[in-house]
């Protein structure tokens, strides 16, 4: 067995194409597991001082100041329209980077893990609109036994103007 093989379930030895494998961080909003391409996260931090800003939307919770660097912070649970809850010690900021070096933080209730996903392990997400109705939602990923929703992070952070700060 090399070291990257993996035994399945049936007891037979598989080999792990790591170019096939996308790592995705995973976390926890209300009962649901949700996850992110790893490409995005630029680092989890603890929820410190926000500062509010006044005239922002309610799913925006306002910014922080990260090493000298102004990112405003999302509140998941609103962005999805959900009730607030009142943050613990588990509660974290997962601060996302793209392209452009735009950072954002989002607000979520629990991080749980990085995961290795293969493309076999990935879905659409069905057509019905009831299924459907988060349209931040890019695609269901299915492993061990578990559904992780898949954020499209950058319909999370725009809106039908472009970015939301």
């Amino acid at each position: 067995m090399a070291e990257n093989d993996v035994i399945s379930a049936t007891g037979t030895v598989n080999a792990v194409d790591h170019a096939d494998v996308t790592e995705m961080l995973s976390f926890e909003i209300s009962d649901a597991i949700y996850a992110i391409e790893i490409k995005y996260i630029k680092e989890i931090i603890g929820v410190d001082q926000i500062t509010i800003v006044p005239k922002i939307p309610d799913y925006i919770k306002g910014v922080i100041n990260l090493r000298g660097k102004v990112v405003p912070v999302i509140s998941v649970r609103r962005r999805f329209d959900m009730d607030e809850i009142p943050y613990d010690s588990r509660t974290c900021i997962i601060v996302l980077e793209f392209e452009d070096g735009e950072q954002v933080g989002i607000i979520v209730d629990r991080v749980q893990e990085v995961v290795d996903v293969k493309p076999g392990d990935i879905s659409k997400t069905p057509d019905s609109k009831n299924i459907n109705a988060n349209r931040y939602i890019k695609s269901i990923i299915h492993l061990d036994n578990d559904i992780r929703l898949l954020i499209d992070c950058n319909k999370l952070i725009n809106d039908d103007r472009g970015m939301i700060i």
